[in-house]
């Protein structure tokens, strides 16, 4: 089987994250799936931002959800970048997108827009929310999607039991928290489980060993040095 690695926010430990900058990184580097994040903008854009306000990854101030998408594009992401919208990021790269969105709003824009393009194949969905992810399969119907779990080591059958209660494909587990009972209960039902974020060495070792289907990761090295055998 495939072992995926999953750009984190493109590759936000050597270029800004959740850029367009970033993104086109980590395809140039083979990475096999970029992960980004969505939220919704005061006039309902899609924006690729991870915290609730941007303070932190931008030079400006003030919630995502209090900013319209003119007011976005004016901050600077980093290295002169801007906050992409998602159908920016569809255009710039080809790999295929997971989309973490953690709020059934923003599920829902989103929902219309992968049915509107047919972008079933190309993007997945993520979220900690079950909620999320039910509402998502249902707008969508055959929409693949990924529960992000902060399972503690030991309740395999409670995080595997919550991903097929939404019909998730696919578990993320802090790498840190995953055990081999967790790994094996998952593939056992059927599931995929990926670790994150696996920036290490020792953890992408420790990924393979656990079997892994895939691992997150803020550095394009694991991509290359991703290929051994453990």
């Amino acid at each position: 089987m495939t072992f995926l690695t999953i750009g984190h926010r493109g590759v936000m430990g050597v270029e800004p994250e959740n850029t367009l900058r970033s993104y086109l990184r980590a395809e140039r580097c083979g990475m096999d799936v970029i992960a980004l994040d969505l939220r919704l903008s005061k006039d309902g854009a899609l924006v690729a931002v991870h915290d609730p306000e941007v303070d932190r990854t931008t030079d400006g101030s003030g919630a995502v959800a209090d900013l319209t998408l003119a007011e976005l594009r004016e901050l600077d992401a980093g290295q002169g970048e801007h906050v992409p919208v998602l159908e920016e990021v569809l255009d710039a790269v080809r790999v295929p997108l997971q989309a973490f969105v953690a709020d059934v709003a923003t599920a829902a824009v989103l929902a219309g827009l992968i049915l509107r393009h047919d972008l079933t194949s190309r993007v997945e969905v993520a979220s900690t929310g079950e909620a999320v992810l039910a509402e998502t399969a249902r707008l969508v119907p055959g929409v693949r999607t990924v529960l992000h779990a902060a399972s503690p080591v030991g309740e395999a059958g409670s995080v595997v039991d919550r991903a097929l209660a939404v019909g998730a494909a696919t578990i993320a587990v802090d790498i840190h928290r995953l055990s081999l009972e967790t790994v094996d209960s998952a593939h056992a039902a059927g599931l995929r489980v990926t670790g994150r974020a696996v920036d290490t060495l020792d953890l992408l070792r420790l990924a393979r060993a656990l079997g892994l289907d895939g691992a997150a990761t803020d550095f394009p090295e694991i991509r290359s040095t991703g290929r051994f055998t453990a």
